[in-house]
């Protein structure tokens, strides 16, 4: 397939500027994407933006990608409905370091330069700024924008002029970069359309070169309607310290099954044979789930490594009953003891007490209701008893579980 075609195929398209998206089949195109060091990690929405420019490079366009440590200093107001707190120099500088590192990690081995906005924003004085940018950019392009309207209005918190003028520093990175490296097209996610025709503008009325913008679609989630990407406790985040490699797959193992296609072609690199393939197998067994497993594989994979994808996908077995936790290796089994409670028990212990300790159960009349409602099971199987028995534990261990979260299970081990 052409870039084109793929891009269209795999839901990529969104608003863009070319009039005829064949553009992008022709002659190599130097683009760039940029991210703020708003937080020390990227979530899930900046992965789907990910996987776009590795579409990109694929086709053999150059790459450049931006941390913004001089817009990091402001932050982008769009969607914010009052003013962001502004970030510490040494909280800026943690963070691009965090957000560098993910994008060499998500795109390794492919071709393409990190740069710096506050590299060419450093030496810049206020006058300077004021003729190079301020001067071309009009009041009413800039009121109309619609945060703006939002802020300013009756019932809006009002906006700060640095808040105000970020659009004007994110457009003269477009102008830099297309100045000094030729970058001629931005890519971006659907929220900064507004930010990234800014910079085309300026471009324009500067030095009256076309330029265009791309921008991925927002990822809906089909079953709920709202933007995807949030678990229960907040953002996906890449960071493997924010958001575990384990509570990643299962975050893509629990996917709903009406946008499991769509997330296979936005987040893995999967061929188009592959995900028909493995689709073709989820309407033939779908009680297997084999597209959410094979989701949770690719990314987990992309975005942690292999052997981190590896583990994951054991804790999610021995918590969902499916292997037994006496399979586990030393390293994986310590990696199951950080992600659920670890306690002691006798052979012949408490399941009552068992429950409460790991908070499971709220009181001993809690984890008695429980069992008698069947909501109980160790290692995968119900239990309808209060006592511990010998067979229950394997190599000196067993899994507790209540319900069906993968979160509410405890590992439970014998003494030494």
């Amino acid at each position: 397939m052409t870039l084109s075609e793929e891009l269209t195929w795999r839901g990529f398209v969104n608003q863009t500027t070319y009039k005829d998206i064949k553009a992008l089949d022709g002659a190599p195109i130097t683009f760039y994407l940029g991210v703020d060091p708003s937080a020390d990690s990227m979530t899930i929405g900046n992965l789907a933006v990910m996987l776009l420019v590795r579409h990109f490079i694929a086709s053999g366009h150059k790459a450049y990608l931006l941390v913004g440590g001089a817009t990091g200093m402001i932050g982008d107001p769009d969607g914010k409905k009052q003013e962001r707190d502004l970030l510490t120099l040494e909280q800026i500088e943690h963070n691009k370091a965090a957000i560098a590192w993910q994008y060499k990690q998500v795109l390794a081995g492919q071709d393409f330069t990190l740069v710096d906005n506050y590299d060419w924003f450093k030496d810049m004085g206020y006058l300077e700024f004021l003729r190079e940018v301020g001067k071309h950019v009009p009041m009413r392009q800039m009121l109309g924008r619609e945060f703006v309207q939002t802020r300013l209005s009756e019932d809006g918190a009002g906006i700060s002029y640095a808040e105000f003028s970020y659009s004007l520093i994110q457009g003269y990175d477009f102008l830099h970069l297309h100045r000094k490296y030729g970058v001629d097209l931005q890519l971006a996610g659907a929220d900064q359309w507004g930010n990234s025709i800014a910079g085309v503008e300026l471009i324009r009325r500067i030095t009256g070169d076309e330029t265009h913008v791309w921008t991925a679609p927002l990822v809906i989630n089909k079953t709920t309607g709202i933007k995807f990407g949030k678990s229960e406790g907040g953002a996906v985040w890449l960071d493997p310290a924010k958001t575990s490699p384990t509570q990643f797959y299962q975050f893509w193992i629990n996917c709903d099954d009406a946008g499991v296609e769509d997330y296979l072609k936005i987040y893995t690199l999967l061929s188009r044979e592959e995900i028909e393939a493995v689709m073709n197998e989820q309407r033939q067994n779908p009680g297997q789930r084999p597209a959410q497993q094979k989701l949770a594989a690719a990314v987990t994979a992309l975005v942690h490594g292999d052997d981190a994808a590896e583990r994951a996908r054991q804790l999610t077995a021995v918590l969902t009953g499916r292997e037994t936790v006496a399979a586990l290796d030393d390293a994986t089994l310590e990696a199951l003891r950080q992600e659920i409670p670890a306690v002691q028990a006798a052979v012949d212990g408490s399941i009552i007490e068992t429950l409460v300790a790991t908070n499971l159960a709220s009181s001993n009349t809690d984890a008695r209701r429980l069992i008698k409602d069947n909501a109980i099971t160790l290692n995968g199987q119900k239990v309808q008893r209060e006592q511990f028995e010998a067979g229950d534990f394997t190599s000196g261990r067993l899994i507790l579980r209540r319900g069906k979260a993968f979160k509410d299970s405890a590992l439970v081990e014998l003494p030494a």
